[in-house]
């Protein structure tokens, strides 16, 4: 109920939680940015308490009060360890790697221990996803949480609101706190199997041409098989040893496919997001010169990872006419 509130009030939540999302940078888990609770266990120790405490009263127990007591003083050291098993530690966040529609974007979270002494039992859970991960943070060193959200649109995917918990040493507190980095992942469309357009001759723009298999330049020779045109085995060589060679040539073919907006008239536009990354994917897999028309964006062709990062990216943050 009161999270519902808190989304309702950005405001609010901005002063309860004690910031104003993005952070941007290392955050540092400040004492007034920790809370603490009783867990159902926690409450349960309490009552127990009580009714120790009012037993050692009516029956005049020293035991009973000595025992009250130790407990209560177990309790309140147990309550400060796992309020400090929080407190001052420093969170940051690494690169997301991109990602597309109906994935798990991979956020990584590191967790600074900045203290002499060991954080146990630390759990880190992304608050829309519930993707969680427990880990224990050694003594000045780091760890690392891995939190796996679901990538449902393209374009740019925030991490969001992480909470970390900590019930460590008794189990009968709860400490947590909230962090929201300004980390975000890149999503891509989610891609279309489909076959590749035909290349298309670009003249007027000066086609890329690039060495394809002709009959215009011999190259050398390679082991020979049964598709080959007896015209091109290399009967020489074959008179020199047993082996059947084929011989190469090269020659010269516009290589250039363009994949183009206006190929895809008759679908919406994710339609035609996902049917463009999948040409890009196709396209790069069997190693062409391929470049990229959407409206106001264009990328010349050519090929590679980062070529086609350019280009996924570019259909990712497609926001329409």
């Amino acid at each position: 109920m009161i999270n519902a509130l808190l989304d309702k009030r950005p405001r609010l939540a901005n002063w309860f939680y004690g910031f104003t999302p993005p952070e941007r940078g290392v955050v540092v888990l400040v004492h007034r940015r920790v809370y603490i609770l009783p867990t159902q266990l926690g409450w349960l120790f309490v009552m127990t308490l009580a009714i120790l405490l009012v037993g050692s009263i009516n029956y005049a127990l020293s035991l009973g009060f000595a025992l009250t007591f130790l407990l209560a003083g177990m309790g309140l050291a147990g309550m400060v360890h796992t309020a400090r098993n929080l407190a001052r530690m420093a969170i940051s966040v690494g690169r997301a790697e991109p990602v597309f529609v109906g994935e798990a974007a991979q956020f990584r979270v590191f967790l600074d221990a900045r203290s002499a002494f060991d954080r146990p039992a630390v759990l880190a859970r992304h608050i829309q996803s519930r993707s969680q991960m427990v880990v224990d943070v050694p003594a000045g060193a780091l760890a690392e949480v891995v939190l796996a959200v679901p990538a449902a649109k393209r374009g740019w995917l925030p991490l969001g609101r992480v909470m970390l918990e900590t019930r460590f040493p008794l189990g009968i507190f709860r400490s947590w706190s909230y962090v929201e980095p300004d980390a975000r992942c890149l999503v891509y469309p989610r891609p279309e199997r489909s076959a590749l357009p035909q290349p298309a001759a670009e003249s007027a723009r000066g086609a890329l041409r690039s060495p394809t298999p002709g009959n215009d330049d011999y190259s050398g020779m390679r082991a020979y098989q049964l598709s080959d045109s007896p015209r091109h085995v290399a009967w020489k060589a074959v008179a020199r040893n047993e082996d059947m060679l084929t011989k190469q040539f090269t020659g010269e073919a516009a290589a250039e496919l363009w994949l183009d907006w206006a190929r895809l008239a008759q679908f919406n536009v994710e339609q035609r997001l996902s049917r463009l990354a999948g040409w890009v994917l196709e396209a790069e897999r069997a190693g062409m010169q391929y470049g990229l028309r959407i409206p106001s964006v264009e990328i010349p062709a050519g090929r590679g990872e980062a070529h086609r990062a350019a280009c996924l990216q570019a259909l990712a943050l497609y926001e329409g006419l």
